[in-house]
């Protein structure tokens, strides 16, 4: 069993530190969580993540944070679901889930006449846009204790702009794009309505080999 819950818009740092709350207390048998959000607008580096990859200040504030990857921003009108799964029950390996969770995007995408795709050294989903490669989703992940928390960004129909203000990702020049600049009409909430459980179907199938 997975428990989808809708959020609606949260304040980004109490809800990065519900999730490791979470994280730290459930118990082995606990059920496996989606969280589906958005964010007001800021900009999280992971734990890797070089502040040179933000390229100006315009205001909106950077937060280091514990999951993997670089820069990326959060804004409305951005879906965000957060994977609180235990990866040891599922015996699911961490590279098997970030391939699961592009694959569930991309079916999902795909069924909205969408041909997308993930690249297996640069996690995300990404589309082509007259010729040129643009990122839809990005993903971050971070593994405490057998289990994941943080989780995947779906731009829907948001203002892109403070993207150009970063690399997005940690990739100079990297375009950006959107359901809403690719033809599809959606809401953050229907998007996550729609996407979860998708989401659940290629997380609980996908177990390490």
């Amino acid at each position: 069993m997975v428990a989808i819950r809708a959020l609606g818009r949260t304040e980004y740092a109490p809800t990065w530190r519900a999730m490791q709350a979470f994280t730290d207390a459930r118990a082995a048998d606990a059920a496996d969580e989606i969280w589906l959000t958005e964010h007001p607008p800021v900009y999280t580096l992971g734990l890797a993540g070089r502040r040179e990859h933000l390229l100006r200040d315009n205001g909106i504030p950077a937060i280091r944070v514990d999951r993997g990857g670089q820069v990326t921003y959060h804004g409305p009108g951005q879906l965000v679901a957060y994977l609180l799964f235990d990866l040891r029950r599922r015996k699911l390996g961490i590279r098997a889930m970030v391939r699961a969770i592009e694959a569930a995007l991309v079916e999902w995408l795909g069924s909205l006449g969408i041909s997308a795709y993930g690249k297996p050294s640069a996690p995300g989903v990404y589309v082509m846009v007259g010729g040129v490669e643009a990122k839809i989703a990005a993903l971050g992940l971070r593994v405490r204790n057998g289990c994941t928390y943080h989780g995947l960004a779906l731009n829907v129909a948001m203002d892109l702009a403070p993207f150009a203000d970063i690399d997005p990702c940690g990739y100079p020049g990297l375009a950006v794009t959107q359901l809403a600049d690719l033809g599809v009409v959606r809401t953050v909430g229907e998007a996550g309505t729609a996407l979860a459980p998708v989401l659940v179907a290629h997380l609980t199938a996908r177990q390490s080999t």
